[in-house]
């Protein structure tokens, strides 16, 4: 091993967090590796503080990857509505009615974020889809609680999360339908007794009661 294999620090120093000792080096140039010191006041809180910033590491080492992205704000959810509807006016029968229904489900997403930011979740519905007659990257800032290019803000999502998550809820939703299916179809029937001539007469006795004497 020779000097050169070493690297270099600004500052290499003991530091006590929490009771316990840690060595921290800072100052590194070029690091090929870092840490993340989370804290919290609990257990449960530093877990849900972990689980999130391995969640935005994970998103993105996607971007960076895929170098795709998409407008945030409900953006993407308003445009493949608007695509899907004017799918769903070229079909007919259950195909359309299906297809409808799918565009609707995805509008709940920027109707969920209206909601959220304390706006009127039908006046911003019909804001977005009014915007995106003119650009398909107009979403909603929740900061400012109106309608504008999401590029221009800043507010983009990665791709691959964007699709994940509605091809996730696709598959959920499509097996709760199947298991609907299989629940409906295994049900068994009551058999038609026909009012009482099933029972043969009252008490189900052959020919009905006696006469009284």
């Amino acid at each position: 091993m020779s000097f050169e294999d070493l690297g270099d620090a600004g500052s290499v120093a003991e530091k006590r967090i929490s009771g316990e000792e840690m060595i921290f080096v800072e100052g590194c140039k070029d690091p090929k590796s870092v840490t993340l010191l989370v804290r919290g006041s609990t257990d449960h809180v530093v877990d849900e503080i972990e689980r999130a910033v391995d969640d935005a590491i994970g998103v993105v080492a996607a971007t960076v990857e895929d170098g795709k992205v998409v407008a945030g704000g409900g953006a993407a959810e308003i445009s493949i509505a608007r695509g899907l509807k004017e799918y769903a006016d070229t079909i007919s029968g259950r195909e359309q009615l299906a297809v409808a229904a799918f565009a609707e489900a995805l509008e709940v997403v920027p109707k969920t974020l209206a909601e959220n930011a304390g706006l009127d979740s039908i006046d911003s519905l019909v804001d977005l889809r009014a915007a995106h007659e003119k650009s398909l990257y107009m979403g909603l800032d929740v900061f400012k609680g109106e309608v504008r290019d999401m590029y221009k803000a800043g507010v983009i999502e990665p791709h691959r999360v964007k699709k994940q998550a509605i091809q996730s809820a696709a598959e959920a939703a499509e097996m709760i339908l199947r298991i609907d299916d299989v629940i409906a179809s295994s049900t068994p029937r009551e058999p038609d007794m026909g009012g009482m001539e099933g029972m043969g007469g009252m008490g189900g006795m052959p020919g009905g009661m006696p006469p009284m004497m």
